[in-house]
């Protein structure tokens, strides 16, 4: 047996990607295991999961699993384009600010970005970048792509994303939506999944897995067959097409055949409204100097401000986060399906200690 090398017993606040395996979906990894299979997705597994995603977004779906969330966001993005096609984007989006220029080099993509307060797109300022359809000297815009949760840990409701989707299909464009966190915007919605993509409007979306329990495994859903083509081929040249897809496949059953999914990501939420909430009391009544917030608490993630200084000595006690914007003391705090509120409870007492140090 190979050694463990970590220490298990560790958890942090730095992302919902070093959270492990959830437990569940071992099972089913392991379930699938024995025996032989079809490759490249002519499996049972991945059979099962058409089913699946058909009994959340509805009959007519196409799902295409990949390993992660730049394939997942730069393949389905590349089947809704011509080569003279570009993106429309926030400015804080993922395909833009933390996908190491994939979308441009790999995918081929201008990206058409747009500052925003909140890391959501709305009508207006999408009509920033939207224009010069027929200028042969401009990149043409296309598609719109939202993020649900956003980089900022906000969430678009159902009403937006409809306003949104209707704006950019009266221009002729289409509109794609990056969910690597899609199950905790359900979460904090209170809303089935379809309600907020396929029935407001989303022709195409990056569904997460691996931000909520799985091992690598995302999606490409197309909701709108007349809104894509050529993933069949795409995600082959985009080295995206796993061989033994069974072991993918399975973990998105697992997730999403039963409750799973909800479960981990309504947890992952609970975590970060119990931490949100200690420090507003906190805040309230004046235990905790300095300290303040820049954006709404949605999902599973808290941004803050802290003093100058006090997030590395956070850190040297080792709770582990990142900085967000260091020109601003902003840092990002995310909690995960096995946080915890002991975790959550440690991390404000020391959260409190420091800052009074630094008073």
């Amino acid at each position: 047996m190979t050694d463990q090398l970590h220490d298990p017993g560790f958890r942090g606040f730095a992302s919902d990607n070093y959270s492990g395996v959830h437990p569940e979906v071992l099972d089913a990894i392991a379930a699938a295991n024995g025996g032989h299979q079809i490759a490249y997705g002519e499996d049972q597994y991945t059979e099962r999961l058409q089913a699946v995603f058909a009994g959340h977004f509805g009959e007519g779906v196409e799902v295409f699993p990949v390993f992660n969330g730049t394939g997942a966001n730069v393949t389905g993005l590349q089947s809704m384009l011509p080569r003279w096609g570009a993106v429309v984007s926030a400015s804080t989006a993922h395909i833009n600010s933390d996908e190491g220029g994939a979308p441009e080099r790999v995918g081929g993509i201008k990206l058409l970005t747009v500052p925003t307060p909140d890391g959501k797109l709305t009508p207006e300022l999408i009509d920033r970048e939207a224009w010069g359809w027929g200028d042969e000297h401009r990149a043409q815009p296309l598609v719109a792509s939202i993020t649900q949760t956003t980089e900022l840990g906000t969430a678009y409701t159902a009403e937006e994303i409809r306003a949104i989707a209707d704006h950019v299909h009266e221009r002729g464009m289409r509109l794609h939506l990056d969910g690597a966190r899609l199950s905790n915007a359900a979460a904090s919605l209170g809303l089935p999944l379809r309600a907020f993509t396929r029935d407001a409007g989303v022709d195409v979306l990056s569904f997460g897995g691996t931000k909520n329990g799985a091992l690598g495994a995302e999606a490409i859903v197309v909701l709108n067959p007349e809104a894509s083509e050529g993933l069949k081929y795409l995600r082959k040249l985009n080295m995206q097409l796993a061989s033994k897809m069974r072991f993918v496949s399975a973990q998105l059953v697992a997730l999403l055949e039963g409750d799973l999914w909800i479960r981990s990501a309504s947890h992952a939420n609970a975590m970060a409204r119990r931490l949100r909430d200690a420090l507003d009391a906190g805040i309230a009544s004046g235990d905790l100097p300095g300290l303040g917030f820049t954006q709404e608490t949605q999902s599973n993630g808290v941004f803050a401000t802290l003093p100058a200084g006090v997030a590395d000595r956070l850190r040297d006690r080792g709770f582990k986060f990142y900085d967000w914007d260091a020109s601003r003391n902003e840092v990002r705090w995310m909690c995960s399906f096995d946080t915890s509120e002991a975790d959550i409870d440690d991390f404000v007492t020391g959260i409190r200690e420091e800052l009074h140090a630094a008073a």
